[in-house]
């Protein structure tokens, strides 16, 4: 079992926000983030992530916790899964009381692997010629741990021969087993290491330079690689991109070490796949200026009209730059046109500008009928955009089509769900619940004056409180922006206006109750008379009744 103090320990390096964002894309929001909710289906955000009190909240299904709890919600996993998995992302090592009872998975032999095919590479001439040609550089080769990978037979070979855990292998997706037994999944290939956001290797991009049908591929899907949440050379670039605030979004490898290799050190690249929805929460970090820079053959240009419309509704700021002439970024860099490469992405077509005329392209707007199909579909892409970008681009589109821009038609009154609104009396009882739920030491001093008969519409979350004040439920207490934050003065204000309301009840019901005795109700009214006086001047009293 995984011991207390490493959990401890693992828990200390976690951050809700840092981790949260690294599955689903936040937005800021005052001091907290929010987000569409990823465990029920919604369209306003009503999911928020509070750093200060590192938990998150859905205020639409009441999910709740803290950064090991998503994990283990979002990912499917069982707690000990959880934990090793936060731990192999933040680089800490977790420690076992049994490792016969929870064996650590062995991903040293990933960066033993990557050491071997380096090797390789230096002694390999004709890997060598390949990436000279491309005009990359040793100090690239180096920085980008280029290498290359044998025929199957040889990795196999350095597995057993190093005493490596053949299954670890088999599951890092370094090998797999076919008809004839084991074989090695990058053969004869260049290799490209593949890092997560905390620089720890998880896979390989491999390109063939023995004519293999598959130009590259990558490393299998496994319990630490999943290249629809990576970008290649994110590693290296994101400080840079913190710093410059713009990150460069390119196709393939070779893209990403020549620009690199040029100053361009904000570029990654997605790993064989287009940008996804699984992308944005990397692509955020940071709120940097996005440029999308994609070939002009015509994968690329859907490719770029895909990530625009996705990353317009996104409210991303950056744009398009598109590469004609069967050149790319790479081809560009070993021309040395490195000045025209810094115009052309200080100058990208804007994400909706780009998206419109894609749209209209398809289209033969001389035709009437095909100019009135055009119309369609970009008001359609339109309408998912904010306000203020639906009323700025309808000019443009209107324009590209040559037509009168009372023809456009966005959604200026979009209807939204209405949430429903607190009563006075619940955002009191809530607040003076907030306040202790902030302060838990105030509980003591608050039990001798209240009890929870007093609260009409929250007796239920007062009486939770009293049995376990840490509850996931209060999450959406303590997220709650519309519910104060008191101090001790505004606490003490707020419970003498709780409990003369109260006690008037009190006296009221107490009056018209038949069923008391003459005694026990004169003594019931006078102390009930008595702890309204001393209410009256602004004293708190204890519960008596």
């Amino acid at each position: 079992m995984i011991t207390k103090d490493s959990i401890e320990n693992l828990k200390n390096h976690l951050d809700v926000v840092d981790v949260v964002s690294q599955f689903i894309e936040l937005k800021k929001s005052g001091a907290n983030f929010k987000a569409c909710c990823p465990f029920h289906g919604e369209d306003t955000p009503s999911f928020v992530v509070s750093p200060a009190k590192q938990i998150y909240h859905c205020f639409g299904c009441g999910v709740g916790g803290d950064s090991i709890k998503f994990v283990m919600e979002y990912e499917k996993l069982s707690y000990p899964e959880t934990l090793e998995k936060l731990a192999s992302m933040h680089n800490v090592t977790l420690e076992y009381d049994n490792n016969n009872n929870q064996k650590k998975q062995d991903v040293k032999v990933l960066e033993e692997v990557n050491k071997y095919y380096q090797k390789l590479f230096v002694n390999n001439n004709t890997a060598k010629e390949y990436i000279k040609s491309r005009g990359i550089s040793e100090f690239s080769i180096e920085k980008f741990e280029i290498g290359y990978a044998p025929v199957s037979g040889d990795t196999i070979n350095f597995l057993k021969n190093n005493y490596y855990n053949l299954a670890d292998a088999k599951e890092l997706g370094i090998i797999d087993t076919g008809t004839n037994g084991l074989y090695s999944r990058f053969i004869e290939r260049i290799t490209f290491p593949i890092y997560s956001l905390s620089s720890k290797i998880v896979g390989f991009g491999g390109r063939t330079i023995t004519g293999h049908n598959a130009k590259y591929v990558n490393s299998p899907q496994t319990k630490i690689f999943n290249k629809s949440k990576l970008l290649y050379g994110y590693n290296l670039a994101k400080e840079n991109i913190y710093k410059k605030n713009r990150i460069i979004v390119t196709e393939g490898y070779l893209d990403v070490i020549m620009l690199h290799q040029s100053g361009f050190n904000t570029a990654v690249a997605t790993l064989g796949t287009a940008l996804t929805k699984e992308h944005l929460p990397l692509l955020r970090r940071g709120e940097p200026k996005v440029i999308v820079a994609y070939d002009g053959d015509k994968a690329g240009l859907n490719a770029a009209f895909k990530a625009s419309v996705m990353l317009s509704q996104g409210e991303f700021e950056g744009g398009v730059v598109i590469f004609g002439e069967g050149k790319d970024p790479a081809d560009m860099v070993n021309d040395g046109k490195v000045e025209e490469l810094n115009n052309t992405f200080a100058n990208p077509t804007a994400f909706i500008s780009y998206a419109i005329d894609y749209i209209i392209a398809k289209y033969d707007i001389n035709n009437p009928s095909q100019k009135q199909k055009a119309l369609i579909e970009a008001n359609d892409y339109l309408k998912s955009l904010g306000m203020i970008y639906q009323d700025e681009y309808k000019r443009y589109l209107a324009q590209r089509l040559n037509i009168r821009e009372n023809l456009v038609k966005v959604s200026t009154d979009i209807v939204r769900p209405t949430q429903v609104n607190l009563t006075k009396i619940d955002i009191a009882e809530l607040c003076i619940i907030k306040a202790i739920l902030e302060k838990p030491q105030r509980l003591d001093s608050v039990l001798d004056i209240i009890d929870a008969s007093m609260f009409e519409h929250h007796k239920n979350e007062f009486e939770l409180l009293l049995t376990d004040i840490n509850h996931q439920s209060f999450n959406g207490i303590l997220l709650n922006d519309r519910l104060e934050v008191y101090d001790d003065e505004r606490l003490n204000q707020e419970l003498l206006v709780l409990l003369l309301k109260f006690y008037t009840n009190k006296l009221r019901s107490v009056q018209y109750n038949q069923n008391l005795e003459f005694r026990e109700k004169a003594n019931l009214l006078r102390k009930v008379k008595d702890n309204i006086y001393q209410l009256k001047l602004g004293k708190l009293v204890s519960y008596n009744l």
